[in-house]
C-alpha cells in the first residue's frame, strides 16, 4: 500500500486504469485497491479460511493486477481482478499443498492401519487418485480439488467463477472419470 496517500481520486476503474497507464499517478491504483480490497480478501478468505494466508493472497493479487495493469483490455475489472486473485489462490493453495505434501495425509492415515502391506497399498491409490485427478480437465480437476479441501459449493463457484450448476457438473462428471479409470483398482483394494 502507498504510505501517506490519503486521496482518492474519482472516475470508473476503467479512466482510472487509463490514468494510472498514462501519467503513472499511483493514487489512481490506490483508488482500485480500496475500491476493491474488501471483495477480493473477502473471496481469500473464503478459499483459504485463514486471515494471513488471506491477507497474503489479497497482497499478492494487487501486486499481480499493478504488474500486469497494462494487460488489462478494458471492461470489467473488478472481474478481471477476481479472476487473478482467483488464480492466485489456486497457485498458493498448490504450493502449500505441495511443501505439506500427500506424505502427511497418507502417513497419517497408514499409520493407523494393521499392516504395512495395507498401508503400501493405501498410499499406491492415493498416488494413482491424485495422478489421476491431474489428468482431468481443468475446471473438474480444479472443483475436485476444491471439494476435497471442503469447500462448499458456493465458494467454489466464487473462486472459480462458475455458476453452481456447473460446479456441480464439473465435480459429478470428475468423479466419473475418476471412477472409469480408477474403479477396478478402487474395488481390489477395498
Amino acid at each position: 500500500m502507498i504510505r501517506g496517500v490519503a486521496a482518492v481520486r474519482e472516475g470508473t476503474d476503467e479512466e482510472l486504469v487509463r490514468d494510472f497507464r498514462a501519467t503513472g499517478d499511483q493514487t489512481c491504483f490506490l483508488t482500485l485497491f480500496e475500491r476493491h480490497q474488501r471483495r477480493v480478501y473477502g473471496a481469500c478468505r473464503g478459499f483459504f479460511h485463514d486471515g494471513d494466508a488471506a491477507e497474503d493472497a489479497t497482497q499478492e493479487t494487487f501486486l499481480h493486477a499493478f504488474r500486469n495493469l497494462d494487460r488489462f483490455a478494458g471492461g470489467d475489472f473488478a472481474g478481471w481482478i477476481m479472476r487473478i486473485a482467483k488464480n492466485v489462490c489456486i497457485d498458493q493453495w498448490r504450493r502449500r499443498r505441495h511443501e505439506v505434501g500427500l506424505d502427511t495425509f497418507t502417513d497419517a492415515a497408514c499409520s493407523a492401519g494393521p499392516t504395512l502391506e495395507r498401508s503400501v497399498g493405501l498410499r499406491l491409490v492415493t498416488d494413482q487418485v491424485w495422478e489421476q485427478m491431474r489428468q482431468l480437465p481443468d475446471k473438474q480437476r480444479v472443483c475436485l480439488e476444491l471439494i476435497v479441501e471442503g469447500h462448499s459449493y458456493q465458494e467454489m463457484a466464487a473462486l472459480t467463477c462458475l455458476s453452481v450448476e456447473a460446479v456441480k457438473s464439473n465435480i459429478q462428471n470428475g468423479r466419473r472419470m475418476l471412477w472409469q479409470k480408477l474403479g477396478k483398482t478402487l474395488i481390489e483394494w477395498k
